[in-house]
């Protein structure tokens, strides 16, 4: 704590609710976080496995665990989750697989996965379409971050661009399914969905998770803000 300005220390030290720091590049935003955690622990009594830090890239998320267990020591730090936010949700996919209808052992697709996909159904549904994959890979993208399925896409579509994009859509999000695969924006759309409509799911994860501290919130798109917002 001797680290730490006296406004750092009084975040580290709030417990009682919500709490958003504003701070600009540098000014020791992710150590206030770390610290946090190890007063958590060391000071107030919580369990390792009942906190949450999320970040967004691996290599974040790999320095900030590693900081924090020499803040605690190893064998402190059991069961404590630092991850990226599509690991978390990829946490609780596994975790919630058969309510989300998937079965053991299932692919997640990477970005070329996804174009290779795509450019095989426009392909074949379209012909000289498959040259589109990259565009329309990404509108799928957009819209899953936020939160938009595929029947929504199609209802709103106002032009032949659009309704391509979306019966596209639709025709890759089935394809996924039929092979027991999800792609890297699902992992946060699925969780928020899955709570949405099973309370009591969602009951289970906020028990579990009783501090989340969140690395670069500013950063979050619609569907990370939602899976924050559900947790706490």
């Amino acid at each position: 704590m001797s680290q730490l300005n006296p406004r750092q220390r009084e975040a580290v030290r709030y417990i009682d609710g919500p709490l958003l720091v504003l701070a600009g590049a540098g000014s020791g935003k992710t150590s206030v976080i770390t610290r946090k955690i190890a007063y958590l622990v060391e000071s107030c009594g919580i369990r390792p496995d009942r906190i949450a830090a999320v970040t967004f890239t691996n290599k974040a998320a790999r320095e900030m665990k590693e900081r924090v267990g020499k803040l605690l020591g190893g064998g402190a730090t059991e069961g404590l989750t630092v991850s990226t936010f599509h690991q978390l949700g990829l946490k609780i996919i596994r975790t919630e697989r058969k309510e989300l209808g998937l079965k053991s052992g299932f692919s997640i697709f990477d970005g070329e996965d996804t174009r290779t996909l795509l450019r095989d159904l426009l392909i074949q549904e379209h012909g000289a379409e498959g040259d589109q994959a990259n565009t329309i890979a990404q509108r799928i993208s957009n819209w899953k971050n936020d939160r938009v399925l595929p029947e929504q896409a199609r209802a709103t579509a106002t032009s032949p661009a659009d309704m391509l994009c979306a019966q596209a859509y639709l025709r890759y999000n089935r394809a996924l399914r039929a092979y027991n695969a999800l792609d890297f924006d699902d992992l946060i759309l699925l969780p928020t969905l899955l709570f949405e409509g099973s309370p009591d799911i969602l009951e289970k994860w906020q028990n579990q998770v009783h501090y989340l501290l969140v690395d670069e919130y500013q950063d979050t798109n619609s569907s990370q803000y939602l899976l924050v917002k559900q947790l706490v």
